[in-house]
């Protein structure tokens, strides 16, 4: 496939998302950046999404695919093995990109073949699309350049997965996603920076992220076994264990009075020796509520 240079491909994989899909489509539509390609994907939904997606494709002529459901790595990569850009950008089917958003990123990445990423700040909305009152420190983080360590080691706070703008090159360099790996954000992150590349989050504000209740990230156990088996991928790296048992210590405590079960299975992975203050409150709270 012939690769068109300076073409970004949003591809947007939706699902059961029929009251925000028209909203995040538009929102791609609506981008400064005069060369983008879109690709929607209904991964499978059982709601009225499809309807509403052709809707507007029959008036803007983006690409659009029906499929049974195959899960968002496996539909993401799918969709990118056949886009044209030299950049890529998954996009979530219930978020809003602002306006100057890719064009901001493009500029940024302009003679700059080292960032494989870059991402920028997001605004949190609820699912009715109302700002939270109390704004999140993310919308208003500063530029920061991040390596593999930095991410791997949280040494730096992360960026903000529904900014993602990735150099192709480096995205297959990477092998793409894991598709039975379904945190597709951290995952891909580490990959490219393991290669050498580097993260370029700007202080800029890009995207508003939907808080609502299918959100992927209010689910504690898919959270904690998605990131488990990223982190084993790096096994070898001579802070494993650590960044390993922090990580453990830190969904102990978030589990420990809303998922018993998982609590119990968390604490049985951490040796005493790893045992932290926070690990002993934690178990306090797991014990009384």
């Amino acid at each position: 496939m012939s690769v068109q240079k300076g073409l970004v491909s949003v591809v947007i994989s939706s699902y059961n998302h029929e009251p925000y899909i028209e909203e995040a489509i538009l929102s791609v539509l609506g981008q400064s950046y005069p060369s983008v390609e879109l690709l929607v994907v209904d991964d499978g939904s059982t709601d009225n999404s499809v309807e509403r997606i052709r809707r507007l494709q029959e008036r803007h002529g983006f690409d659009f695919r029906v499929q049974q459901n195959k899960g968002l790595t496996r539909t993401l990569n799918e969709a990118f093995a056949r886009a044209k850009g030299e950049f890529f950008a998954p996009f979530g089917s219930d978020d809003i990109m602002l306006p100057d958003r890719l064009a901001v990123q493009m500029a940024h990445m302009e003679g700059k073949p080292e960032v494989g990423i870059c991402s920028g700040n997001m605004q949190l909305i609820r699912a009715d699309g109302s700002r939270y009152s109390n704004a999140d420190p993310g919308e208003h983080a500063p530029y920061r350049r991040l390596q593999f360590d930095d991410l791997f080691r949280n040494r730096k706070s992360g960026i903000s997965a529904p900014t993602m703008l990735i150099r192709r090159e480096a995205f297959e360099k990477a092998g793409g996603f894991n598709p039975d790996i379904r945190l597709e954000d951290l995952y891909i992150q580490l990959k490219i920076t393991r290669l050498g590349y580097c993260v370029d989050a700007l202080g800029v504000l890009m995207a508003k992220y939907r808080k609502h209740e299918t959100n992927a990230h209010k689910n504690i156990r898919f959270m904690t076994e998605s990131i488990l088996r990223i982190y084993a991928e790096y096994s070898d790296h001579p802070d494993y264990d650590r960044v390993r048992y922090r990580f453990i210590n830190s969904m102990f405590a978030k589990s420990a009075k809303r998922d018993h079960q998982l609590a119990r299975e968390l604490l049985a992975m951490l040796p005493l020796r790893e045992w932290t203050p926070r690990t002993l409150k934690s178990l306090i709270r797991y014990v009384f509520s």
